[in-house]
């Protein structure tokens, strides 16, 4: 694919699923400065930086990474092996001092937030009802789920994640009109019907996530940018800020939309592999990756999620987003790869294939390495 020009005009539709590709790839790169999209929240990086030091590349062997970026669409590679960089590369006009939109990479590190907030003292127990911290939701089919159901989408509450679907749930939440007084997100969730009994049932829904982010506001009493960067950016050494989106109440759109460096990207990853630990402190719970990242919802075929989290197997996960933003960790291989990417569509196709043997022929080159 092409690199767009950056002086092409951007759309007046705030709605980046029927955005055509080639608008997708220059807008992906600026959502935090079109005026048409919402304000948006500094996540501040600041103080010493975490070092991603230059390793010895990695060899691929014959897998074709350039036809590989051009059906991707891709605009940012970052693998980081045993804490160095063996393979970075950049496409359609990006580089290492952009920043490219996370979409529900997002969530990801949203869930880390909670892990934060339990051990802060701000959230009590992962089995406390999310109407203990959002009281609107008091009385909805939300009253009496468990924030642990709301990590793991098993809340039963209905929800449609069409991307396809303009009167999806997921294409018209974010232009609800919230009632007076309340949280744009709460108010349009606070009304969906329940569909399954709480627990029994796993179904993908942003819109839970994004109850996620206000919860964590509402339990520490800080937005969500400056809580992640209290907490991860500063004193894990993210090189450059970041920004979150806000949506119309001005809370963060916590289920998506963090415009972030991809080398910062990776270094979250080595934040998680490091089990949470930052500037020497820690900032969750001992152990909470290794719950967060487990296969709590079994999906079939190695395939799982956990608290905001996709497993695979061997013990790998990761935090996907549409459109092709990823970052995939595998512990074993003290591996990490952070993606951005413009997919011809959102999800499906073959696109997550491709990706998905680039992953492969990574770890093969890993292996290969360590004989």
């Amino acid at each position: 694919m092409a690199p767009a020009s950056s002086a092409m005009a951007l759309p007046t539709d705030p709605n980046p699923l029927f955005w055509p590709r080639e608008v997708r790839a220059v807008a992906f790169q600026n959502l935090d400065q079109m005026p048409q999209m919402a304000a948006s929240r500094t996540i501040a990086a600041g103080g010493a930086v975490h070092p991603l030091p230059a390793g010895a590349p990695l060899d691929m062997g014959d897998f074709d990474l350039e036809a590989f970026m051009e059906a991707q669409g891709t605009a940012a590679i970052v693998v980081v092996l045993n804490g160095e960089v063996v393979l970075e590369r950049y496409g359609l006009g990006f580089g290492p001092t952009g920043r490219w939109t996370s979409f529900s990479v997002a969530k990801s590190l949203n869930s880390t937030l909670v892990g934060a907030a339990v051990l802060d003292g701000a959230i009590e127990s992962l089995s406390d009802p999310v109407s203990r911290y959002i009281p609107d939701l008091a009385g909805s089919a939300y009253d009496d789920v468990t924030i642990r159901q709301l990590l793991t989408m098993t809340s039963g509450v209905r929800w449609n994640e069409n991307y396809s679907d303009p009167q999806s749930d997921v294409s018209r939440f974010n232009s609800h009109v919230p009632e007076p007084g309340m949280d744009a997100t709460v108010s349009y969730m606070r009304t969906l019907p329940r569909e399954n009994e709480p627990g029994t049932r796993w179904r993908y829904s942003t819109g839970e996530a994004n109850l996620i982010g206000v919860l964590v506001s509402s339990a520490t009493g800080k937005p969500l940018a400056d809580y992640l960067s209290e907490k991860i950016w500063r004193p894990y050494g993210m090189q450059q800020d970041a920004t979150w989106l806000l949506g119309p109440t001005g809370h963060e759109i916590a289920g998506c939309c963090v415009q972030a460096a991809t080398r910062d990207m990776a270094r979250f990853g080595l934040f998680v592999l490091g089990d949470g630990m930052a500037g020497g402190e820690r900032v969750v719970p001992e152990g909470w990756f290794a719950e967060a990242t487990s296969p709590i919802v079994s999906l079939g075929e190695d395939a799982g999620y956990g608290y905001q989290w996709w497993t695979y197997g061997g013990g790998t996960y990761a935090a996907n987003g549409i459109f092709g933003q990823g970052l995939y960790i595998d512990p074993a291989r003290d591996l990490v790869i952070a993606t951005n990417a413009n997919w011809p569509q959102a999800t499906g196709g073959e696109a997550p294939r491709q990706r998905a043997a680039f992953i492969r022929a990574v770890q093969a080159a890993v292996d290969a390495r360590a004989r």
